[in-house]
């Protein structure tokens, strides 16, 4: 049996990392996770390219201009969305995760889903570096190891 795995190894990875800036004092720390865990796995910085957006929603379109450049081996995406007191909530989830999930298969590299998305303020900080880890590193994690399954598989 044949078994293929991908390794948390980025050094020969280029990856983009698209950030929203609304709940930036979250979204940084994403971002500071992401980048953090990219060096630590090997990347060189010079090959981790950063865009930003104004929010969430805005994610799906920047991800898939990167990811159509052919430049990147993957493209992370963070944000934060945190519910309020009306169904803006559910839409800008919703259709976050599904374009952004519409991007990696439209462009055949891992497009990673690293959006919060939280009851409350004190949640989002727990995801952000806290208690629960930080799911920026999260998410970089993932798109190395995928990147590197799918060279693998190629």
């Amino acid at each position: 049996m044949k078994i293929h795995e991908g390794q948390n190894n980025a050094g020969e990875l280029k990856v983009a990392i698209v950030v929203a800036r609304f709940n930036e004092l979250i979204t940084e720390k994403l971002l500071q996770g992401a980048s953090d865990t990219f060096r630590r796995c090997g990347g060189d910085e010079s090959t981790l390219e950063v865009a930003r957006v104004p929010g969430a929603f805005e994610l799906p379109l920047a991800a898939k201009m990167l990811a159509e450049t052919g430049k990147f081996s993957a493209v992370v995406c963070l944000g934060c969305v945190i519910r309020g007191a009306t169904d803006h909530y559910d839409y800008v989830c919703s259709q976050t995760a599904g374009g952004i999930m519409k991007v990696g298969l439209d462009a055949n590299i891992p497009v990673v889903f690293g959006v919060l998305t939280t009851d409350t303020l004190e949640q989002a900080f727990e995801r952000a570096g806290s208690k629960a880890g930080n799911k920026g590193a999260d998410a970089m994690l993932a798109a190395i190891e995928m990147a590197n399954l799918l060279k693998e598989i190629k």
